[in-house]
């Protein structure tokens, strides 16, 4: 967005605030779920796609029907392992796709576990230029009836919130989907902050703001601030890893440390230098996250740990 273009918006906005505050909070909502066009890609993002090229030829491909449209699924199994063994569902971040997770996927593959990983609405080959939690939710709720059960979840950035809300059961009229572990990257832990940090952006008024966040309730059935991470780990009580770059400059570090807060059950990972992005290509990252979730019982570090990625040593069976 330009800087004349926000201008523009920030007019309008003020407007809405006195007219039509109502109209002015879907307006808002509606750019808050806008996706970023797939077929606008920087050369990194080419240069990704060309390399995991190969490997994605590898996944069995589906399509999938969910309440809010048809997503992909990508379907990965190692060489004579059980397609009715445990598996694990892997979950992208914004502006991303399931090629970014492929190394996470291959450690995970590595194992013995099957892997599915989604292709979130708005993204990858799945399509559509719109993404909010319920979307999500329902994408990963499909995933597990017809590729599931699964025995964890691992999802970057949005996609660990959405991994969390579906565990949580957050969304009105989806089941909670029912998982033994948890592992998120770079994950925000308060969406009521994003938004206040999106109406700031946009300059909305307090009416305009109130009616953007009114947005969340009507479509999901559950207020905005029922949303924070911490909370609803408190409440779910699963192993939970949690690994954040203590640099992260889209998802501040104490948004990990919050979450670090919600009990016990919970462990923090610190992986400094990695930043929000780069952490999904580093090797030790993903064989940390692969050892949590194939560990068995229930130590995986003293309880509420939060320790250098470093010092992290998985106990296995």
């Amino acid at each position: 967005m330009t800087r004349f273009s926000l201008l523009i918006l920030k007019h309008l906005f003020g407007t809405f605030e006195y007219v039509a505050p109502s109209l002015g909070g879907r307006v808002a909502f509606w750019l808050f779920c806008r996706t970023p066009d797939p077929r606008r890609l920087t050369e990194k993002e080419r240069r990704i796609l060309a390399q995991s090229r190969e490997f994605m030829q590898q996944a069995r491909r589906h399509s999938l029907t969910t309440s809010h449209g048809e997503i992909v699924a990508y379907e990965f199994t190692n060489w004579g392992a059980r397609r009715d063994g445990p598996a694990v569902l892997v979950l992208h971040g914004w502006r991303s796709r399931s090629e970014h997770m492929r190394v996470i996927v291959e450690a995970l593959l590595q194992r013995g576990f099957r892997v599915v990983s989604v292709d979130l609405p708005g993204h990858g080959a799945s399509g559509g230029r719109n993404l909010n939690i319920p979307k999500a939710v329902a994408a990963v709720s499909s995933a597990a009836q017809w590729l599931g059960p699964f025995d964890a979840m691992v999802g970057h950035s949005f996609g660990g919130a959405v991994a969390l809300n579906a565990i949580a059961g957050s969304v009105a009229g989806i089941a909670p989907v029912r998982v033994r572990r948890l592992v998120t990257i770079a994950s925000p832990n308060a969406l009521p902050e994003l938004f206040s940090q999106f109406g700031a952006f946009l300059g909305l008024g307090q009416r305009t703001q109130k009616a953007l966040e009114g947005c969340v309730e009507d479509i999901a059935g559950t207020p905005l601030q029922a949303f924070v991470a911490a909370d609803q780990l408190r409440q779910i009580q699963i192993p939970t890893l949690v690994i954040h770059a203590p640099e992260d400059k889209e998802v501040p570090a104490s948004d990990a440390s919050a979450m670090g807060g919600a009990g016990e059950h919970v462990t923090v990972v610190w992986a400094p230098g990695l930043g929000h992005r780069r952490i999904l290509a580093d090797g030790a990252i993903a064989a940390r996250a692969a050892a949590f979730v194939a560990t068995r019982r229930s130590r995986w570090l003293k309880p509420s740990a939060t320790v250098a990625l470093e010092d992290c040593l998985p106990v296995s069976d």
